[in-house]
């Protein structure tokens, strides 16, 4: 998600490498094991994770202490990343900045990049995904949404204050379990207090990242109406998670009537 804090990357990150197809498998040790991937984006390091495909080195926010970090996602280290001679780098548009993209293009280094902002895009962006990392991933057929029975404002930083507007995966998401995000004329991440939705939205929804939201800030928030806290990664982290996430936010704001899959409570993509 592009915070605040950073400009959004100019245009579409197309990839533009000399290698189109799976990337070789290689280990100059032992041998082809594997393609040594960077990941530099939260949610793919952890989709990566779930196919076996273990990134070499992954951001300091991808919360996975025992692989190798290359600084964060809007500051990749990228010298280290060069250094550590990967086959594939992999960004993506909300997450990461055009310039890093660039720069690793311009050393030769193989990028992916990806774009997801609707849950419509998760299934072909995995398949592509998986191709060129040499994995697999079959698409998961999700019922359909119900119609919007709520509005819903969502904070995602506070001082300034923004939300979640439309055009976004995580709006996309919560319009499939019949929740509308306001405002939803102002772009993907309006700048909106609580006071501003006031009498517009029935309730609140709170996610832990990228803001830190908690019960330490119910006060500001209840001003718009009542509060669900949610983890922010169920609402962000589109992957291998994104099935299991939307019957944990359904449960958590308790959507009455709401179409999801079946999820055991211990499910959750995470290697332990």
């Amino acid at each position: 998600m592009i915070l605040p804090s950073y400009s959004s990357p100019v245009g579409p990150m197309v990839p533009r490498s000399r290698t189109l197809g799976p990337v070789n498998r290689r280990d100059d040790r032992d041998g082809p094991v594997g393609p040594r991937v960077v990941s530099l984006v939260p949610s793919i390091t952890e989709t990566l994770s779930a196919w076996g495909v273990e990134p070499v080195a992954c951001t300091r926010y991808c919360e996975r202490p025992d692989l190798v970090h290359v600084g964060g996602t809007k500051n990749p280290d990228l010298d280290a990343i060069v250094a550590l001679h990967p086959d594939l780098v992999v960004l993506d548009a909300e997450e990461n900045r055009r310039e890093d993209y660039d720069e690793l293009i311009a050393r030769g280094v193989t990028v992916h990049a990806t774009r997801v902002t609707s849950l419509s895009d998760v299934d072909p962006t995995l398949e592509e995904l998986a191709r060129r990392v040499g994995a697999t991933w079959q698409p998961e057929t999700l019922a359909s949404g119900a119609p919007a029975t709520q509005r819903a404002y969502v904070p995602i930083w506070r001082r300034p204050w923004r939300a979640l507007g439309p055009s976004t995966y995580g709006a996309s998401l919560l319009a499939h379990l019949a929740i509308a995000v306001a405002p939803d004329d102002a772009g993907p991440y309006p700048c909106a207090s609580p006071h501003d939705v006031a009498g517009v939205v029935e309730r609140v929804i709170a996610p832990s990242e990228p803001y830190p939201f908690a019960e330490r800030h119910r006060r500001e928030l209840e001003v718009a109406g009542p509060i669900s806290f949610v983890d922010g990664r169920d609402l962000f982290w589109w992957g291998v998670r994104t099935r299991g996430a939307i019957a944990r936010l359904a449960r958590v704001v308790d959507i009455r009537g709401a179409t999801f899959p079946h999820e055991a409570a211990s499910d959750d993509p995470r290697p332990r």
